[in-house]
């Protein structure tokens, strides 16, 4: 007895082999768009195209599954990056003027109890720093250029599509230079009088294209014997004759029509489209201006590069923007935009909420597929490269993000490659400002009624493409919680004005008029003025309903303060929502409102002032601040404990003051009951468990507020016409008063009860309901288990370790053994405001593994984390992109893929990369001084090619012998 009685947690060695069987922590995959792109490059034989980031990250992507990650060790912005097709390597040069090698390499991982072979890896595998200027001396240029100025930076490099000994250098003055590698001399000059932009080769290398900053191209012809060329055979200003913007960049693609399509960015009229971000199509009399909502910083076609081919032949257009990637089908009539199958911009309106819900339903999955497919024409996606070798997932899982413009996005997050699956938006619910649904006559559904189809006639004839839109017509669309049951198709989604929306899937589109009912939270409470924002207005006319979730009534609370908590259960058709100033039940069956209770103290004037507004007492806040230095500094004395009034808190009593604090934890500091905003729900809970005896469970809601505060009522849910009722049950004051986070009621095993439709349905094991049932409340400083139905303290733990600490994000999860496949264990996992991660045995409540997850400076990525009921979780590392990350030792979603590896193809035309930050000289017989460079070491080592960067004021050309500078 003594031996087990003093051995110390934690150094039994079984217990230790399942918690490695069990837990393990992994930073999975990003998912969405990288955050502040820079560079972008194609490489047309592995089909794989590489993104740069401002931070120093390089992306691969191809088809989907496959994608590759890789981050320079300094912080620095990608300037430009380059494939050396074929090969599975890239170089990229930051503007800190150093190129790196990257190469994708393969290796076989131990992933979920399993070996996983054929993952492929992106690895740095040298660094060069380049240096400056070699010194070069003579010059032949014409007179017109001996002005005693420089020539300009290097604008553009273009190897000749034919013959790869021959390079085009274009400089900023206009002056293009045909270079011969191997004679080392200027075969031919292409005098521009206007500045120079960009250069693109026509496919036979017969003739090139330059662009200028006056918004005009023009078409050079390549002619042996002319060693000046003085004028072009065509040249045109698109938008002219009105100052126009510079045309960045341009691309001439020759088809088997004869016409070729001519792209470029930029060109607009300076004074009405200075501010358009614009990529324009031309083909013959085909024209069409795609105008974005951010800034275009690069694009590129796939076309044929095989030689043996006369055309180009392109198939789409792919372009990079600040916030998102189009693509255009190119051989669709129309040029339509194809729907990306990942990339899309998480944050085309600022992400507000996010939910997770695994193990779909292959009925619901499918009819959500069939909605998302209504809204937009399928295409097949132009970036195919590599090989996914993921297994197919065992199940699907889908992330719902709500967003600032009242849009709810469905994304399916079963593999690496998270895809968008349907969109829900509920502004046609409301009026809003500048709603162009207002007009009843104006069905959005029409095409007739399309303002895309409209711009057409236009001059130059727009078409808004993309779907980032970083403005809402409204604010108080705003979505703020979601929460859907997988069985039942129900939905309900609640928003900054205090609507709550319940939605039912519907596989027809319906016009109709969405019932209306108010709850009022303040309904026993005077001398309460509410001086935020107005509610929304809801339709009284019938609106068009596409298929997919559709409005069956609307819940508004008053005052229309922003949803902090929502909870459904289908099974008993009620809702349940919580705001600054109390929560609500309602019955969505029989339309009507079932419970409102305030939770407001008589001081908390802020909650009064709404979301939205600006007010603040400056004197109170420093009130309080005052007053929270008086308790940190008496914290250390022993504290009086309150006169109990009731048996929950004699409990809480006790077990505060039942043992000495362990030396891992730190005792907690009580709140004052009046601190601002101590009304807020913060969480609520419906659950079929034992409230009123231990003899008859049935159904209770719970509610937990910011003062510490849980309500616990028994409802009466009659099967027939009668209505649900709602008899307060039990009162618990937290004595601590920290806000409570969670609450979870568990059933005799210790298990969290199944969710509604489960056991009935038998999708899950039937909770037990022979022996005593208890419920876990977390708070944000410590987690707590009691027992019902006389809420009796059970165990406890202080998550407070360090001073500061706060519970942030709180759920259970079951956790499957690697070694077992029978063998899994339900933990609770919390996340706390130092963004580090701990797990805990239910019901005990022992502490098992800890893990550092996010940096405690990231509030964002902190306030956003999400876990999954298998042991992941997501967070947002920027407005754009979700970390996945995995606690489960055998669940784990990760990028298991390859690529072609084409080393034996013949050489095709190379995409070359330009800079605007470098200056350089035109020598015609430059002397070439190599920088002291080692050669890469590659295996296998491979002939390739030279690549052209521009850097330090320079042509780099770059081979397997040291690197020169022109």
């Amino acid at each position: 007895m003594m031996k087990f009685r003093f051995r110390r947690q934690g150094n039994d060695p079984q217990r230790e082999k399942i918690k490695q069987e069990l837990f393990a922590f992994n930073k999975t995959v990003e998912h969405g768009f990288p955050h502040q792109p820079s560079a972008l490059t194609f490489d047309p034989q592995l089909q794989l195209m590489a993104i740069g980031t401002k931070s120093g990250a390089i992306k691969i992507y191809g088809s989907p599954g496959v994608e590759f990650t890789g981050l320079h060790r300094d912080t620095a912005v990608v300037s430009q990056i380059h494939f050396l097709q074929g090969q599975g390597r890239l170089l990229s040069l930051l503007d800190d003027n150093t190129l790196h090698l990257w190469e994708l390499g393969g290796a076989s991982r131990d992933r979920g109890g399993a070996k996983r072979e054929g993952v492929v890896y992106l690895e740095e595998k040298r660094n060069y720093s380049v240096l400056g200027r070699p010194g070069l001396e003579s010059c032949s240029v014409p007179e017109d250029y001996r002005c005693g100025k420089s020539l300009g930076p290097v604008e553009s490099l273009q190897e000749h599509p034919q013959q790869p000994g021959k390079i085009l250098i274009g400089y900023s003055r206009g002056l293009v230079v045909l270079w011969d590698l191997s004679t080392r001399n200027a075969e031919q000059m292409f005098l521009g009088k206007q500045q120079l932009e960009s250069l693109v080769w026509e496919r036979s290398g017969r003739s090139f294209v330059s662009s200028h900053s006056d918004g005009g191209y023009s078409l050079w012809a390549v002619a042996s014997g002319n060693t000046y060329t003085h004028q072009p055979v065509s040249s045109s200003i698109p938008y002219g004759p009105f100052p126009c913007k510079a045309i960045n960049k341009i691309l001439w693609r020759t088809t088997q029509s004869g016409c070729p399509v001519v792209l470029y960015s930029g060109g607009m009229p300076r004074a009405s489209y200075g501010d358009r971000h614009c990529v324009t199509i031309q083909q013959d009399k085909q024209h069409v201006t795609l105008d974005f909502t951010s800034r275009v910083i690069d694009f590129f076609t796939v076309h044929t590069t095989n030689l043996e081919h006369d055309y180009d032949d392109p198939s789409a257009l792919v372009v990079l923007l600040e916030e998102e990637l189009v693509v255009i089908d190119l051989l669709t009539t129309g040029w339509p935009s194809v729907p990306p199958p990942y990339l899309a911009p998480l944050h085309s309106s600022a992400i507000t909420t996010s939910c997770h819900l695994d193990d779909v339903p292959a009925k619901l999955w499918d009819r959500l597929a069939t909605a998302g497919n209504s809204q937009g024409t399928q295409h097949s996606w132009p970036i195919c490269g590599g090989k996914n070798l993921a297994p197919t997932p065992k199940q699907q899982e889908l992330l719902l993000t709500g967003h600032e413009d009242g849009t709810v996005r469905f994304w399916d997050v079963s593999a690496v490659a998270m895809t968008p699956l349907y969109k829900l938006s509920t502004a046609n619910v409301f009026h809003t400002d500048c709603d162009p649904n207002d007009d009843p006559n104006n069905d959005p559904l029409d095409p007739t009624n399309d303002p895309e189809a409209l711009q057409e006639e236009e001059w130059p004839p727009f078409r808004k493409v993309g779907c980032f839109d970083p403005y809402s017509d409204d604010p108080r669309l705003g979505i703020q919680k979601i929460s859907l049951c997988k069985y039942s198709c129900r939905l309900v989604v609640a928003g900054t004005a205090g609507q709550v929306i319940v939605l039912g899937l519907s596989d027809e589109r319906s016009d109709h008029t969405v019932d209306v009912s108010t709850v009022d939270l303040l309904q026993d409470r005077e001398g309460f003025t509410w001086k935020g924002h107005d509610r929304l207005e809801p339709r009284t006319s019938p609106a068009p309903f596409p298929p997919g979730f559709q409005p069956l009534v609307v819940v508004q609370a008053l005052p229309p303060a922003s949803v902090t908590a929502v909870t459904l259960h289908a099974e008993w058709n009620l809702v349940a929502f919580g705001t600054s100033h109390g929560f609500g039940l309602f019955d969505y069956h029989r339309h009507t409102a079932v419970l409102a209770r305030c939770t407001l103290h008589p001081n908390d004037s802020l909650a009064m002032e709404g979301p939205l507004s600006r007010v603040k007492s400056l004197k109170k806040s420093l009130r309080q601040s005052f007053r929270r230095i008086r308790k940190s500094r008496v914290s250390g004395k022993k504290r009086p404990v309150p006169t109990p009034t009731s048996k929950i808190q004699e409990a809480n009593a006790a077990l505060a003051d039942q043992e000495e604090v362990a030396p891992v934890q730190r005792r907690i500091e009580p709140r004052s009951a009046d601190d601002s905003l101590s009304g807020v729900v913060r969480c609520l809970c419906f659950a079929d468990t034992y409230l009123r005896d231990g003899t008859h469970h049935g159904p209770t809601l719970w509610a937990g507020t910011n003062s510490g505060s849980v309500y616990a009522y028994a409802l009466e849910v009659p099967g027939g016409s009668g209505c649900v009722e709602a008899v307060l049950g039990k009162e618990i004051q937290l004595m601590h008063r920290a806000p409570v986070v969670s609450i979870c009621v568990l059933d005799g095993r210790g298990k969290p009860l199944p969710e509604p439709y489960q056991a009935s349905l038998d999708l899950a094991t039937a909770p037990d309901m022979t022996n005593p049932h208890s419920v876990l409340i977390a708070s944000e400083e410590q987690l707590k288990v009691f027992s019902l139905p006389k809420v009796g303290a059970k165990t406890k733990f202080k998550l407070t370790a360090h001073e500061g600490c706060r519970v942030r994000r709180v759920a259970t999860v079951t956790v499957c053994s690697t070694a077992q496949e029978d063998y899994s264990e339900t933990s609770l996992v919390c996340l706390t405001n130092l963004g580090d991660l701990h797990l805990f045995n239910v019901p005990v409540l022992r502490p098992q593994v800890r893990y550092d997850c996010i940096r405690k400076e990231d509030i964002s990525g902190i306030a956003s984390c999400v876990f999954t009921k298998n042991g992941q979780g997501f967070y947002l590392i920027s407005p754009s992109e979700y970390q996945r990350f995995s606690l489960s030792a055998k669940v784990i979603t990760e990028p298991l893929c390859h690529y072609t590896n084409v080393l034996s193809c013949p050489h095709t035309s190379c995409p070359l990369l330009s800079s605007h930050l470098l200056s350089s000289h035109l020598l015609s017989s430059p002397v070439l001084t190599p920088p002291v460079l080692s050669p890469p070491v590659l295996s296998p080592p491979v002939l390739t090619p030279p690549v052209l960067i521009h850097s330090s004021g320079k042509a780099l050309i770059w081979s397997w012998s040291p690197p020169l500078l022109l």
